[in-house]
């Protein structure tokens, strides 16, 4: 028995991701193959795509005939199944959203729905038997308007409403009125206010039973606004859901006198709605914060003039210039200029990292997997103090913050396993209950009793069974939970994953900007013979006060708050580009720069140099030498440093039951267990750090690009 491994996006090149329902069916399908034994996943990794792995007998099969079937096998599901991403703008609350998936599956092409509360649907149709433009009016019919369009063919959009949409009523976003988008927290607050007061009068004898009511009914009036408009636009497209069943259960407890319940009822729910409603607010818009990761323009290079495009424009192979200080739009390859680049938004390393042109016989298009990272730059990273001229590698869908937002939105449609269940429930409740209340007030032809008594038993089974909790509990508690992290700076990708929460017993954490502060601070200052800390600290302040590089920034906030006192500019300043800086002050060449500076200006460091830098950087620090007028003066050392709050927060993680405490990070290993070591986490991964004596540890693996080393202690 023999394997072979193709990769997922050859084969089913249209599908989401590997999770898609088409893998399955392919899966299916190529098992029942004569000779191919057994066909699984493995899923993709940050720098492979997901494969699938085949067992086959090569005596009654061969390599070349496993490949062409699994590419036909591919070629075929892809022109019977298309899948859609959609964002889109009118989905009111989970519940709605629900009611939107019933309505578009009875759309016979439609083989997957998922509605999201926040407005992003996932769908799966089938094109022979429908068209993209028919599936998108659908959604449309359904009221939505559609903000953006994602067919995983490598194009993108941003899709027109539907002629006319926006004079369907139930188009409009319901929850604005009056007092704007919180009319309907308002109107809650103000049922409850009512119920109140309604209640505390009924105790007081001089008030008359009229204004009770009358504040009850206004309470009704407040309370149930909202659950009778959509209760009514559900009822007009033969749908009976919950808001039915909380309208009719309010208006129940009235029919027998019971106002105060009733309005009771409907301030719960309402109150529950407009939460749920400002959860979801809450959490779409940290999502949509992803985007903004990412410039929307690029300045395109064209011949010698500079053309401001979309970044959806952009085809590999294009040159774009990236200024100073601004973000890069687009993933490729820095073929002029060099600088420093933060990637802390992309890949999580806090120093900034020095981009230098690649060689220009390296800079195909197909090529880019194999270059080094010093030459690859990130969609949404931030450039440095010097412009670069990109090569644009992968188009504005494909670049690694797009597929990050793609993968976020993708999660948003999962529901977990308590929403499947209670929106199945919901299903058959709410019918269930109407037709047992029908029954119920027909009792009187059976038993011995007035009509009267069996509408009183119809009405207070109707108030009983009303599931307040069952309609507002799931879906507003994963939504507000959702949205309390993602206002802590966690972004929890759906319910299933929120409420696993609860079974975990190891956590992976992220070093820069979660475990630390996200920027470098000067954490040691080493004066050599004949120097003072002061003489080294006021040095290196007017040399570094000349440069806007992040790491001189540093430098210099840190130096003013020992020394307590300003310090005068150096001259003549000029930057060692991925080297360090050159100045004169006060008559004297001053030069303050990494070990690579000083190994290229003089040959060789002082082994007793050498030997103390190579510790602190050992010990996670990132170092700066200062040479004034050819003598060493000192060591200077920067490192993003640990929260404060991070060594109690693992502590009290440690306390409900995680037992192990993982840091991923992309700064070198020793950087990462310097961090890791002092706040208590239980297991360090990451990349061993530059010297070949770390890449010789067995705790060191090589990935499929050569340049890259992981630690795996």
């Amino acid at each position: 028995m023999e394997k072979t491994k193709i990769n997922l996006d050859i084969i089913l090149p249209e599908i989401p991701d590997d999770r898609d329902r088409c893998v399955t069916r392919l899966i299916g399908q190529l098992q029942s193959t004569r000779g191919i034994d057994k066909v699984h996943m493995i899923p993709g990794k940050k720098d492979q795509p997901a494969q699938l792995c085949f067992h086959y007998d090569a005596t009654r099969i061969s390599l070349s005939e496993v490949q062409q079937i699994a590419e036909k096998a591919g070629a075929g599901l892809t022109e019977t199944y298309g899948h859609l991403l959609l964002d889109t703008t009118g989905v009111r609350h989970p519940r709605h959203a629900r009611l939107i998936e019933t309505r578009l599956r009875r759309q016979k092409a439609m083989q997957y729905v998922s509605v999201a509360g926040t407005g992003t649907i996932q769908l799966e149709y089938n094109k022979k038997q429908t068209t993209k433009a028919a599936v998108l009016r659908w959604v449309e019919q359904a009221g939505l308007r559609i903000n953006h369009v994602e067919d995983f063919q490598g194009a993108s959009h941003t899709a027109p409403a539907m002629a006319g949409a926006d004079k369907d009523p139930d188009h409009q976003h319901t929850h604005g009125g009056i007092f704007g988008e919180r009319s309907e927290l308002i109107f809650a607050l103000l049922c409850g206010a009512l119920l109140a007061a309604g209640f505390g009068w009924s105790y007081l004898n001089a008030v008359g039973e009229y204004v009770v009511i009358g504040c009850y009914m206004a309470a009704y009036f407040f309370g149930g606004f909202y659950t009778a408009k959509e209760a009514v636009q559900a009822v007009i497209k033969g749908e009976f859901e919950i808001d039915f069943l909380m309208l009719v259960a309010a208006i129940g407890a009235a029919a027998l006198g019971q106002w105060a319940e009733g309005a009771l009822l409907l301030f719960l729910f309402s109150l529950g709605h407009s939460l749920e409603h400002y959860a979801m607010q809450k959490a779409k818009k940290s999502i949509t914060a992803l985007s903004a990761l990412a410039p929307k323009t690029a300045l395109l290079k064209a011949g010698g003039d500079l053309k401001e495009v979309r970044i959806e424009s952009l085809q590999p192979g294009d040159i774009i210039v990236v200024q100073p200080n601004s973000k890069i739009a687009a993933d490729g390859i820095v073929v002029k200029g060099s600088s420093s680049v933060n990637q802390a938004p992309v890949t999580g390393e806090s120093i900034p990292v020095e981009k230098l042109p690649a060689p220009e016989g390296s800079r195909a298009v197909e090529n880019t997997d194999r270059l080094d990272s010093q030459y690859k730059v990130f969609a949404g990273s931030i450039n440095g103090a010097a412009a670069l001229d990109i090569q644009v590698t992968k188009l504005a869908a494909d670049s690694t913050i797009a597929r990050l937002v793609q993968l976020v939105n993708e999660a948003e449609t999962q529901k977990s396993p308590t929403q499947t269940f209670t929106d199945k429930l919901e299903k058959y409740y709410v019918p269930s209950v109407l037709i047992l209340v029908v029954l119920l007030l027909f009792a009187f032809l059976v038993v011995d009793e007035s009509f009267s008594a069996s509408f009183y038993r119809a009405m207070a089974v109707l108030v009983a069974a009303s599931p307040c909790a069952l309609a507002i509990s799931t879906p507003s508690a994963v939504l507000s939970g959702v949205a309390r992290a993602a206002r802590g700076g966690v972004l929890i990708k759906g319910g299933k994953p929120l409420e696993d929460l609860g079974a975990l017993t190891a956590v992976a954490f992220d070093k820069t900007g979660t475990l630390t502060e996200g920027k470098p601070k000067l954490t040691g200052v080493y004066p050599l013979a004949g120097t003072g800390e002061e003489q080294l600290l006021e040095t290196v302040v007017a040399v570094e006060r000349l440069s806007d590089h992040p790491l001189a920034a540093a430098i210099v906030k840190g130096g003013r708050e020992r020394l307590k006192r300003e310090v005068a500019l150096a001259e003549k300043a000029s930057a060692i580009q991925g080297r360090g800086l050159q100045a004169t002050y006060k008559g004297d060449e001053v030069y303050v720069g990494n070990r690579a500076l000083f190994s290229e200006k003089d040959g060789a460091l002082p082994d007793a140099i050498d030997g103390q830098v190579a510790a602190l950087e050992n010990a996670g620090n990132t170092t700066m030498l200062v040479q004034r007028d050819g003598q060493f003066m000192g060591i200077i050392t920067l490192m993003d440093t640990a929260r404060p709050e991070a060594k109690e927060v693992l502590e009290q993680l440690s306390e409900l039951g995680i037992r192990k405490m993982i840091m991923l990070t992309g700064d070198n290993q020793e950087v990462a267990k310097a961090i890791g070591t002092a706040i208590g986490l239980t297991d360090i991964r990451g990349t061993c750090c530059r010297n070949k004596r770390s890449r010789r540890s067995k705790n060191c693996v090589q990935t499929k690009r050569k340049s890259r080393w992981w630690a795996t202690e």
